[in-house]
């Protein structure tokens, strides 16, 4: 019996050890599991201090100007305001998306957001934060291509802002080579909107295109309109002195629902660019703003009108 006894035990002592280093293994890998899961919130350095977000946003409400930036990261969007939701260039987008403003409180609460983007002028933010954490920023605090990498910070995507920033850089300094070639260094370009009754010129950082001409592109502005809209980034004009402000091409944001009997003005007509066929229509509600989506649908469109690609 005794001759049986020890291998037995052994066997025995083998079995125990096997079992307790597996279970070893098991716990040193959950452990290591646990120890590289990623976190469900990450923190975003806001204006007013920092912030936490969640590390991957699933339903996000855009309360002025940065739903392009937020779709061109792939991130979704359950509620929109109202000027990018009448962009016909975003509606395919935003078709599911629920047109809302910062009064909208109890709507905004129905469409349960995880983060709530908007402009530093909306109001209500604190009762804002309490549906979901809330982030503003100043419009033209930083530049355009500045502002879409702050916006991919704040969604866990910097790096694929950044790519976007680079690859769009490129392009536009090589169409604006292209342009500059046919139309001359000395060419000069304006953008002037007729909004309601009003008509406004822009200078290089109001949407419209402006980025794109002045910043990306390097084209000139008059110089009158430099120093018109040095201030306050855009100016009111009056039909009558429309002529002064106009380059030598004419982009003509145009508001078809607004007032656009000065089109049929003999000073209009008069308009060295309209007269020489200079002057590119573009819908003024796709050429608002200067998110990823929008500047290359501008950019698209002047290498379209100026170079006939």
């Amino acid at each position: 019996m005794k001759k049986y006894l020890f291998p037995f035990l052994l066997l025995l002592v083998l079995i125990i050890s096997a079992c307790s280093n597996n279970s070893s293994k098991n716990s040193d890998n959950s452990s290591s599991k646990s120890d590289t899961k990623e976190p469900t919130t990450i923190t975003y350095k806001s204006e007013n201090g920092d912030i936490k977000v969640p590390a991957h946003p699933k339903r996000v409400v855009v309360l002025s100007s940065f739903a392009g930036n937020v779709m061109q990261l792939g991130v979704p969007i359950v509620g929109v305001d109202a000027w990018s939701k009448a962009n016909p260039e975003f509606k395919d987008k935003l078709k599911d998306a629920e047109e809302v403003t910062e009064d909208d409180l109890e709507k905004i609460i129905e469409l349960k957001p995880d983060l709530i983007i908007g402009l530093s002028t909306i109001k209500d933010v604190d009762k804002l934060n309490k549906i979901a954490p809330t982030v503003t920023f100043t419009y033209a605090k930083v530049d355009y291509l500045t502002q879409h990498i702050e916006i991919g910070k704040l969604l866990n995507k910097e790096k694929e802002a950044q790519a976007w920033v680079d690859d769009f850089k490129q392009r536009a300094a090589a169409t604006g080579d292209e342009i500059r070639n046919k139309i001359g260094e000395d060419a000069t370009v304006s953008v002037i909107e007729n909004f309601d009754k009003d008509l406004y010129v822009f200078g290089d950082h109001w949407g419209r295109g402006t980025e794109v001409l002045y910043q990306a592109m390097d084209l000139k502005m008059p110089k009158k309109v430099k120093e018109m809209t040095d201030k306050d980034g855009y100016y009111a004009l009056s039909q009558e002195v429309m002529g002064d402000y106009a380059g030598d091409y004419l982009i003509l944001s145009k508001n078809s629902d607004g007032d656009t009997s000065f089109m049929k003005s003999e000073t209009y007509k008069n308009i060295p660019a309209v007269k020489n066929g200079h002057v590119y229509e573009a819908d003024a509600k796709a050429f608002y703003f200067n998110d990823p989506l929008t500047l290359d649908y501008q950019l698209e469109f002047f290498k379209k009108n100026f170079l006939g690609k």
